[in-house]
């Protein structure tokens, strides 16, 4: 399901969060929102997932403009912590099941399993990078058309991030689903991405074909985005 952004403007009080964003993601492609904190790309998650609405222009997910029921069609994994802390592994992944209809259990199982995670355990008892796993567990547990990422790897150790970057190539349907991801830890994600998109400021300074990146000008993503931004800025100081 395509995702499309089109001259979107959004603030937060006389601030810009993003200014004037046109992007569109097509279904199977794996894109990297990359850019610093502060950048814009929670807020471009956000709009997408439907949770917040752009102050101009328009956001579409599958040709229909974003709305509360924009739920349905996108899993959203969000860096902030949306848990019952006296719930249980178990209780959540229930609980999820219940809230969304394409939530697939058996998919769940195995990445409990693929993440190391005790059912019984209560959210309250688990440390931060061990609830990390838990809402990877969640999002690609869903089959929803669109998955949104933002900072997966916050708070993960090298080890398990390595091995989440391998989940994800197993389970994304890259016949079905857009993914998005959003982070500022580029070398992890670099070996996923299909797409590359530097925001900065609110602003979209840069976006390319990963391959092609690599092929013709023998750049990685990190070099690439560290020379789009340096630019950027260089230009901004000028």
């Amino acid at each position: 399901m395509a995702v499309k952004l089109s001259n979107v403007s959004k603030k937060y009080g006389k601030e810009f969060s993003l200014k004037n964003v046109s992007l569109t993601f097509e279904t199977g492609k794996i894109y990297g929102l990359l850019g610093p904190n502060g950048s814009g790309k929670s807020t471009t998650l956000k709009m997408i997932a439907g949770l917040v609405y752009p102050n101009s222009g328009k956001v579409e997910v599958g040709n229909e403009e974003v709305s509360r029921k924009t739920s349905k069609n996108v899993a959203y994994l969000t860096e902030l912590d949306m848990f019952y802390p006296g719930f249980t592994v178990a209780n959540m992944v229930d609980y999820y099941a219940t809230q969304f209809t394409d939530f697939d259990l058996v998919k769940a199982e195995e990445l409990l399993k693929e993440m190391k995670l005790e059912r019984e355990k209560k959210i309250k008892q688990l440390s931060k990078g061990t609830r990390g796993r838990l809402k990877l567990v969640l999002a690609l547990s869903r089959n929803a058309p669109v998955l949104l990422l933002d900072e997966p790897f916050s708070g993960l150790d090298p080890m398990v991030r390595d091995s989440i970057v391998k989940s994800l190539l197993s389970y994304i349907n890259f016949d079905l689903q857009t993914v998005i991801i959003a982070t500022h830890e580029i070398d992890e994600i670099e070996p996923l991405l299909d797409e590359a998109i530097v925001i900065f400021h609110g602003k979209i300074i840069g976006q390319k074909n990963v391959e092609e990146l690599r092929e013709e000008e023998g750049l990685s993503v990190l070099d690439w985005f560290k020379d789009t931004a340096k630019n950027m800025e260089a230009k901004m100081n000028g």
